[in-house]
């Protein structure tokens, strides 16, 4: 598989990963049409339509300069920006939408401080959704990014964290799935079965898919 193609499977593993697993969110106090209409474009993005791809970017971009000592907002945005690598032909212009999305997630973890234990957007900890959008992102590249074992150490700290027990349960559930995708693709099949089950019988919307993904096991 050539450079360019593995990028571009990649990219689009990411966004999928990282957004699919999660539902929609509440409005946030302050600027709710702004941020339900970033989610919803890329909502659409990920349902096919290409055209809402940049679209989405933007906006999480202008979220995230709006408020730039939000880390949520910034890691959200640098996922967006490496999924606009599935919208150009060109490589270089394909790598520096990775480069430039992965260097947001990397700041937006380097912001990250104890005040952001305490819930934000969604109910959720506003630090553990930032490692968690990294974990799966990190995770959805190719090896020569060198940011797999990055990734998994992410996730290990979400599942990990007392923080997730105070967390809602879409998001928990979410984390748990995503636990179950990283230990399958590991062929750590007892743990996958482990991550899928609890998420299967959590109630949550992601219980239909990690029953499926149970049974393929």
């Amino acid at each position: 598989m050539s450079r360019l193609t593995t990028l571009t499977a990649a990219t689009a593993l990411v966004a999928a990963v990282a957004f699919a697993a999660l539902v929609t969110p509440a409005a946030q106090a302050g600027n709710a049409t702004t941020y339900d209409t970033a989610f919803t474009q890329f909502q659409r993005a990920l349902q096919g339509q290409s055209s809402a791809v940049d679209d989405a970017a933007a906006q999480w971009r202008e979220l995230s300069a709006a408020e730039p000592t939000d880390p949520v907002l910034r890691a959200y945005a640098g996922a967006a920006t490496a999924m606009q690598a599935t919208t150009t032909w060109l490589p270089w212009r394909k790598m520096g939408f990775a480069e430039d999305g992965l260097a947001m997630i990397d700041k937006a973890l380097a912001q990250l401080s104890p005040a952001h234990d305490t819930p934000a957007h969604r109910s959720v900890p506003a630090s553990l959704e930032t490692r968690f959008v990294a974990a799966n992102t990190f995770l959805g590249l190719p090896s020569m990014f060198n940011r797999n074992a990055r990734g998994a150490k992410l996730l290990d700290e979400v599942t990990s964290s007392p923080l997730l027990l105070t967390a809602p349960l879409e998001f928990r559930a979410a984390v748990w799935l995503a636990a179950g995708d990283a230990a399958a693709k590991e062929k750590r099949h007892d743990d996958a079965r482990q991550w899928l089950q609890k998420a299967a019988s959590s109630g949550a919307p992601q219980a239909a898919a990690a029953q499926a993904k149970l049974k393929a096991l």
